[in-house]
Parts: structure tokens; sequence; C-alpha cells
């Protein structure tokens, strides 16, 4: 008998079990006549076509050998990030961003108290542990000190920055509600907004300063045929709110990926930002049309800085191949079109979505990066000339004050 038992798999007892149970609850309404067990059998009942359809018909194995009890598997998957969160997690632990970088974010967007009692959290003793050597003569901090002036010689309209601003993030990726309060924000505290490379929408025009970022796709600059469009791009710029352009080579979270917009999430309203045709396909592609080496990359920013009437323009770029910053660098001395800034994005910047292979193993993260670009720069002796913007997971001022000394 029991090597018959042994031959019974998981879904054959599972499904004599239900049988059995059917049994039961039929035999106790017949024995008591008690018609609240006809709810009791519609129950179980239903659980039992339940395992059939599981066994027959269902395309999950789990499900096929273990109807019925595999939903339970697929419950506890769904909510094993919160029970991680709330019972399992540290306030050090977490990706991307860990509890106590996130409990700062939620204080400081609310206002509230920011302090924490009795010292340090961290230990000074485990490896890797950071901290800043202080002065014992502090200056007076001013307003000034919290700004920096972006554009060079070469730059007729230069920027005032402050030394936080918004990261770019498209219209389409975030919501217009999320768009138009970090607009007001920037309005409010006088810093800038990166729009992303989505376009400049209505969202974007409460106040607030802007730096337009252009892409692959030319959103908002771009012809019917998605090549570089010059008078829809010189339009564009010269509006009083964009105060900087900044040409996107790659990000951080996936360089050289590119990206798609669906037809369906493609709404007239998007295809109008970005002119596009609406509820069509659109792509982004992994680089630009506009120019396919360093020297035409930096003749490309210097026709941007004449068409937008001498605003500041820079590129972004996440780090990969170093001889090909090297080369840029070169092209920069050859032509004498010198950009504005070049911002920096770390490989552990983040996005709406990426291949994991991308977000994980693709580029140079900030530090190494910020370290490469200073002295290459130093180098060619244009770190005078150019400004360099961090990006990516900057948080604290301890985070500003370590992006500040890599330069």
């Amino acid at each position: 008998m029991l090597r018959n038992l042994q031959k019974v798999s998981a879904k054959g007892m599972i499904l004599w079990t239900l049988i059995g149970l059917n049994i039961l609850v039929l035999a106790a309404i017949i024995l008591t006549g008690n018609n609240w067990l006809f709810a009791v059998l519609s129950i179980t009942l239903f659980t039992i076509l339940l395992a059939i359809q599981n066994i027959r018909y269902s395309k999950h194995t789990i499900l096929r050998n273990f109807p019925v009890l595999g939903y339970f598997r697929y419950l506890l998957e769904s909510i094993r990030p919160e029970i991680r969160q709330y019972f399992g997690e540290s306030d050090l632990d977490g990706r991307p961003f860990n509890r106590r970088q996130r409990s700062i974010v939620y204080q400081r967007a609310k206002n509230e108290r920011q302090t924490v009692p009795f010292g340090m959290q961290e230990s000074p003793d485990k490896p890797g542990h950071e901290w800043v050597a202080h002065s014992t003569f502090p200056v007076h901090l001013k307003h000034k000190h919290l700004r920096t002036q972006i554009g060079n010689k070469q730059c007729r309209q230069p920027y005032d920055a402050s030394i936080l601003n918004i990261g770019a993030m498209s219209y389409g990726a975030l919501s217009k509600t999320a768009i138009s309060a970090l607009n007001q924000g920037a309005a409010l505290e006088n810093f800038a907004h990166n729009t992303g490379e989505g376009g400049i929408s209505d969202y974007h025009m409460h106040g607030g300063d802007l730096i337009w970022q252009i892409g692959t796709g030319y959103f908002g600059c771009r012809d019917a045929n998605g090549n570089f469009f010059p008078e829809l791009f010189h339009i564009n710029a010269t509006r009083k709110q964009e105060k900087m352009i900044e040409l996107k080579l790659s990000q951080g979270a996936k360089p050289g990926h590119g990206g798609i917009l669906p037809g369906e999430k493609n709404t007239p309203e998007i295809a109008a930002i970005r002119n596009v045709e609406p509820y069509t396909t659109v792509y982004s592609p992994p680089a630009h049309s506009a120019f396919t080496n360093p020297v035409e990359l930096i003749q490309f920013i210097g026709l941007l800085k004449e068409l937008s009437e001498g605003k500041p323009v820079g590129f972004k770029i996440c780090i990969g191949d170093k001889q090909e910053f090297i080369d840029i660098c070169n092209a920069i001395v050859v032509t004498q079109i010198i950009p504005d800034f070049i911002t920096i994005d770390g490989s552990e910047g983040g996005t709406g979505a990426a291949p994991l292979e991308f977000t994980d193993h693709i580029g140079m993260p900030l530090y190494d990066a910020l370290s490469f670009v200073t002295q290459t720069l130093e180098t060619f002796h244009l770190k005078k000339d150019i400004s360099i913007i961090a990006a990516g997971r900057i948080i604290t001022a301890f985070d500003i004050l370590k992006v500040i000394a890599l330069g």
C-alpha cells in the first residue's frame, strides 16, 4: 500500500483530498439537513473545478503540479517586498535606496524634522566609512556659495545655477502632476529642472528654470523623418524659460540602449510635444543621426550654441570606453568649440525601464567617472572652461560634498 501511495502525484493527492472533502460535506448535508452547508458545498465544488482547470489548462507549471495550493506561492511572492521592507530590512539595507535615504527624502519633501538623536548611526570602524575633514575656522555661508555660473567665454547667456537641481525625467515617464510639482518646486526654490529627452510640455511651464535635454529621438526639434530640425530647435531653445541645452549621448541606467514609446501610450498630447504621429510606436535609437564621431559631435554642439543664441550647451554621458572621452577632448582642442558643461551620469542612475544587464553591469560608476573626467579635462587644460555636473543618487549634502571634492 505504501508503494502505491508513493506512485500518487502531488496533484493527484490534492485532487482526491478535494473529492473526499466534497463527499464529507454532502454527507453532512444529508445527515443534518443544515441548509448553511450548501454554501460550504458550493465553495468546495468551486475549489475542485478550479483544481481541474489548473491541472488541464493552466500555463503555470506550479499550478499544474500543485492545483489550488500553488496560488499561495504566488500570493507570498507578491507580498515578499513589503514583508522584507517592513520586517526584515535594516535602515541601511535596500537597493537602490535604503530606508534611511528614503526617510530623508520623505521628511524634507514635507518640510518635517530632519534631525536624529544620540549621535552617530554608522560604524566608524567599518571598512569604507566616509567622513569630511571640517575646518576649525568655518566661513559664514552666503547665498552665492550655493550657486555656480555655467557658461564659458564662448557663451553669450551664462546661467547662474544652483549646486543642486532636478535630474532628467520626462513627461510620459512621470505624470503631468509630478512634472508640474517638480517645476513649481524649482520655481519656488530657484533651481533648475531638467526636462528629460521627452520634450517640453505645458506642465514644465510653471516658472521653474529648464534644462532642455535632447536625446537621439530629437523630440521637440525633429522633422517628420526623425532627423534634427534646426528651425524648430531655434524656436524652442530661445524661449525665456529654457536656460541650458543638454545633448544626451547616454544615460547611466542603460547606456547605448535607446528606447521605445509604444503606440498605445503615444497619445495626441504626447505626440504633439514630441512632434510625432499619435498612436504610432516611436523609437529612440541608441545613437544620434546628426553626428557619428567626436569632431562631428563638437561641431553639432557649436551649431546648438548658435541656434540657441548663445545659451549654455553641453552633453550628458555615462563613461564607458575611456579612449572615446579622450577623443572627444581632442576634438574640443582641434575645433576650439568648447562645451559649457558635461553631465556625468553614473551607472547607478535610475530610469523608468531598462534591462537588468544594463542597470547592473554596463557603464562606469559615478565617483570613478568623475575622477577620470576631471583628470582628463585638466590634462587637456579644459577644466577651467567646462563645468562638470554629476547625476546619480545625489540625495544628501554629504553626497554633494563628495562630488564637489571629485571635481
